[in-house]
């Protein structure tokens, strides 16, 4: 029997499923502090007060001020549109019908196969814009750290802690926890104390921090094998795939903000069959969303390089 890739539309949602899914897997969001149900743009309210608390009188004094500001979160709009050749991906979804094992799960249908493939697509390009992505770039929207024109370097607010090995000086294993202390030793007190601090690290520096704490002989490190817990000092490490080498981060979940539309309404993936139309052996594929982040106090976030 031939097999044939059937018309589908992923829309509403199970398309909803199928994006979240996949932006899941761009792991940076589960350390940031989501905004939904922006279709334009929103703003985050910040406030500031000085001198407000005064000692108690009879009368209406006022004292200290008051002041409001905002950063504008304005998710970028973006899209994929392509046509793939049915044959280009039909060898590995025949292979994964064939999986070995008389307890194997049943394989994906070819459109949740295809699905996948550019979920990954999506995903990947999601979580490199996070950190390094920048606007001007067809395909991306403005990180925290891109080269130049990330967030957190033309926020002038930011802590910017010089790296302790000099400056341009790469992480390596004898040089990672010196920086990761001067990264801690930066941070406010009334930052220090929050539930939900981050240093934010990419999979290289958490390898060589790894590598440091392994060569380390006394107690607690001694014959540590497995349990390597992600905390340093007390504070919790935020490994994230698409985090800049030899950069670190230490903020609040709740400082650090990612916005887009909501998933299952403006998000969709349409993937059309063109045998019937032009009696090619393509299939269409069409998907749109929106992405973008933000940072709310400069001047709680430390930012190393």
């Amino acid at each position: 029997m031939a097999i044939d890739a059937t018309a589908s539309n992923y829309a509403g949602k199970a398309a909803g499923f199928y994006i979240s899914a996949a932006l899941r897997q761009a792991n940076s969001m589960e350390f940031l502090t989501m905004i939904e149900n922006i279709k334009y743009k929103s703003n985050i309210q910040k406030m500031a007060n000085a001198n407000m608390i005064k000692d108690a009188s009879c009368n209406f004094s006022e004292a200290g001020t008051l002041t409001l500001t905002e950063a504008i979160l304005t998710p970028k709009n973006l899209q994929i549109n392509t046509d793939i050749c049915k044959k280009s991906l039909l060898e590995s979804w025949e292979a994964l019908q064939m999986r070995a094992g008389a307890g194997a799960p049943p394989p994906a249908s070819f459109d949740d196969y295809v699905i996948s493939y550019l979920g990954e697509i999506i995903a990947n390009g999601t979580e490199v814009s996070i950190w390094t992505g920048n606007d001007a770039t067809a395909g991306e929207f403005t990180g925290f750290v891109g080269g130049g024109v990330g967030h957190l370097v033309t926020d002038a607010t930011v802590v910017d802690v010089a790296n302790a090995g000099g400056a341009g000086t790469a992480y390596n294993d004898g040089n990672i926890i010196a920086n990761l202390q001067a990264c801690v030793e930066a941070i406010l007190p009334t930052v220090y104390t929050k539930d939900d601090l981050y240093i934010y690290m990419s999979p290289k520096s958490w390898r060589l921090y790894i590598s440091a704490v392994s060569a380390l002989t006394s107690f607690p490190f001694a014959n540590m094998n497995e349990d390597y817990t992600k905390v340093f000092e007390g504070i919790k490490l935020a490994v994230c795939n698409g985090m800049k080498d030899d950069v670190l981060v230490a903020a609040e979940k709740s400082n650090l903000f990612f916005r887009t539309d909501l998933l299952s309404d403006a998000t969709r993936i349409q993937i059309m069959d063109m045998a019937n139309l032009d009696g090619s052996d393509n299939m269409r594929l069409v998907a749109r969303y929106s992405g973008g982040v933000q940072l709310g106090v400069g001047a709680d976030i430390v930012h190393q390089s």
